[in-house]
């Protein structure tokens, strides 16, 4: 665990951070209270920082050359340099930043651990920019003081948290960890909303922030770790147990108009405590041994296709070869399999259905979709007919196995644009459909299965399903979700239903009526 430690706080750069800190701290002829920002921006952030992203030299040079520049600002803040060396820091951020987007361009809305970590990789650039309002005295509407509060803010409160919350849910499931990371996500923008705009949303954001901190706390005591670094865990989330009620107070006596905690008291005891024992004691736990990810690389074959499809022109029967690739047929009716295997076969009727909460957002979206020619329903709900061809995609061209394109069209608008292929994963066949974009390809894994004589295909069970979006080498899962389930009413005639959800919310209904040529 030392030699963890040794690696993770002192590494050359790191070491050159320490040193720094300790020349400002003895010999900066700025006010006292600005040391605590300077400790994050020199120590604690880039240890955590390395913590969870790998730098190579380039990195390294960056980092260092941010370090130097913010001990300079302890001695030119009054100088014509100081804007030049704040832009500096600004850069860092950004970088870091950028770091936190490949992230999750790499994996998407899965994995709410390491979401936290990309989150709080992101919220870096936004206290950067707050510094560089304070240094650059640009009139943010709040007093320079206040102004800096805030850059300090999103250095411990979102930086440092959320990458440690993110590192916790490394070792920790929970639906308890769920909310308390999605509170502790959006707490700090809401407590910055409430003290730019109202002290009713200070106060609850606070007041949430409460409950979410002595959630957080009351998990420590139950996970298993090395017992060391359990106890400095415990001592860096039982500090905010103590330090956010100096916030709650704070954000009372703003409300109310009777000073209970001033902004001195509050850079006295919060400022110190959440320093050294929130953000100190935090970096020494998760330095001692930092938990591995469990996200696993994607590994199904994406098409290369991107923007505009070009075919073979030679006509292909069905959507797939054999749907017993897929599922046992031998408990569904024999038309389910014959509509997969012979589609041109088959006339659809569509009634697509808008939930009232999405359709100015649909209303918007139509625009763009008819210029794609993707994804473009109509905003009506009354029936339409929905024409369909299937023709073969150069395998050479879209590199996944045997892919065919399914077209379809209302009133001679092309409405979908879907290239079918499949893959198998463990056993398990999905199907495995692109849909092409401008610059990108949107990817529906499906599983499918059969159930009291339905066939249901979706998107969420587990394995490699779900709905993604490659964009270059990047391949992210999109927080989307669409179940389909196929009825055969006669030996002719099908009915399937196909929901969609976006954060688990009904946005997209469409039924069809299926009926054979």
């Amino acid at each position: 665990m030392l030699a963890n430690l040794r690696k993770n706080l002192f590494s050359p750069v790191l070491f050159l951070g320490w040193i720094l800190f300790i020349i400002c701290y003895l010999f900066s002829k700025q006010p006292n209270y600005l040391i605590l920002l300077t400790f994050a921006q020199l120590v604690l952030v880039p240890a955590m920082v390395k913590i969870v992203v790998s730098f190579n030299k380039k990195g390294h040079v960056i980092m260092s050359v941010m370090m130097i520049a913010v001990t300079l600002l302890h001695w030119l803040a009054d100088s014509e340099l100081a804007i030049y060396l704040a832009i500096v820091y600004v850069l860092y951020t950004a970088f870091i930043a950028l770091q936190g987007v490949t992230r999750f361009l790499h994996r998407g809305f899965v994995n709410i651990a390491e979401i936290a970590i990309d989150i709080g990789l992101i919220y870096i650039l936004i206290g950067g920019l707050w510094f560089f309002a304070y240094i650059a005295e640009i009139d943010t509407g709040f007093s320079p003081l206040i102004t800096w509060l805030t850059a300090i803010h999103f250095h411990y409160s979102a930086c440092l948290l959320a990458i440690s919350i993110g590192l916790f849910g490394r070792i920790h499931k929970s639906k308890g960890y769920n909310i308390v990371v999605l509170i502790l996500l959006t707490g700090p923008l809401l407590v910055a909303l409430g003290i730019a705009f109202s002290t009713i949303i200070e106060i609850v954001s606070v007041m949430l922030y409460i409950v979410a901190i002595y959630w957080l706390f009351k998990l420590t005591l139950k996970i298993s770790l090395p017992k060391r670094q359990c106890i400095l865990l415990q001592v860096s989330y039982g500090a905010l147990c103590f330090t956010i009620v100096w916030s709650l107070l704070y954000a009372f006596g703003n409300f109310s108009g009777i000073i209970i905690v001033s902004i001195p008291g509050m850079l006295t005891f919060h400022g110190l405590v959440n320093c050294f024992l929130f953000g100190l004691i935090g970096v020494i736990a998760w330095g001692l041994e930092v938990p591995i990810s469990t996200h696993q690389s994607y590994t199904f074959p994406v098409s290369r296709i991107r923007g505009k499809l070009h075919t073979t022109g030679d006509a292909h029967a069905g959507l797939v070869d054999a749907l017993q690739d897929f599922v046992d047929t031998s408990h569904l009716p024999t038309v389910i399999p014959h509509f997969y295997e012979h589609t041109n076969c088959y006339q659809l009727i569509a009634s697509v259905q808008w939930r009232a909460w999405f359709k100015p957002l649909a209303f918007i979206y139509q625009g763009i979709s008819r210029w794609m020619q993707q994804l473009n329903l109509p905003l009506t709900s009354k029936q339409v007919e929905m024409n369909g061809v299937i023709v073969k995609v150069d395998e050479r061209q879209d590199g996944r196995q045997a892919p065919r394109a399914w077209i379809r069209t209302i009133d001679e608008q092309t409405t979908f644009v879907a290239i079918y292929s499949q893959h198998t994963t463990a056993q398990t066949t999905f199907m495995n459909i692109a849909l092409p974009l401008p610059f990108s390809t949107m990817i529906g894994i499906l599983y499918v299965y059969e159930k009291d004589g339905d066939l249901h295909i979706t998107s969420s069970n587990g394995g490699d399903a779900g709905i993604y979006l490659a964009m270059k080498h990047y391949v992210f899962r999109l927080p989307l979700n669409e179940h389909f389930t196929i009825t055969a009413k006669n030996e002719t005639t099908l009915s399937a239903v196909h929901t969609m959800r976006i954060f688990g919310l009904p946005f997209l209904r469409i039924d069809y009526q299926i009926e054979r040529k």
